[in-house]
């Protein structure tokens, strides 16, 4: 596995090795030891989820705040995302900076989310198949999130504004300014 920093702090982006020939593909999508010695993360995922989403799309930015806060480790199964961190944990040298990348069914690109990051990403293409695990297991009253067209973090979700679909909770969210002074 090829692990790329990201220029955010403990964030990666992840390229697992890829095998192909006449018979089909392998990937190995993931090898704790590996991972552990390439990232320094030690945690252990213990909860895996799957969504599959229309193009226009956007899912998040959340995060779970204290003891349910969770790592991930977010891979496309089928189809394209523009996945994106965001540095929330005010002690860091890249607080509220931003990483994107594409991950697809193509590049085999992952990309690893640190606790303490608000995640969310843009579907590119329909029935795209988004999987990713957690080293935590969810909780909903420690759920917390921002708008994702928040003014100050200025993210290209490179879908038009008129094409967005965000879920009713994900409207609800606050811009990032709110979110950092009650936390």
């Amino acid at each position: 596995m090829i692990v790329k920093e990201t220029g955010l702090k403990d964030c990666f982006v992840i390229e697992p090795i890829f095998f192909k020939d006449n018979r089909g593909c392998f990937l190995m999508e993931y090898n704790k030891k590996e991972f552990q010695e390439k990232t320094g993360f030690t945690g252990d995922f213990v909860l895996g989820n799957q969504s599959t989403s229309q193009y226009g799309v956007v899912r998040g930015l959340h995060l779970q705040r204290g003891e349910f806060a969770q790592a991930k480790l977010v891979r496309v199964v089928k189809g394209r995302i523009l996945d994106v961190a965001v540095d929330a944990r005010k002690d860091s040298e890249t607080f509220g900076k931003v990483f994107s990348v594409e991950l697809s069914a193509d590049n085999n690109k992952q990309l690893f989310v640190p606790r303490g990051f608000l995640h969310g990403f843009s579907v590119l293409e329909d029935d795209t198949i988004v999987s990713y695990k957690c080293d935590n297991y969810y909780n909903l009253k420690s759920e917390d999130g921002v708008i994702y067209n928040d003014e100050d973090l200025k993210i290209d979700w490179k879908i038009p504004s008129n094409k967005v679909t965000l879920s009713e909770k994900d409207t609800k969210l606050h811009p990032f300014n709110k979110f950092v002074k009650e936390s």
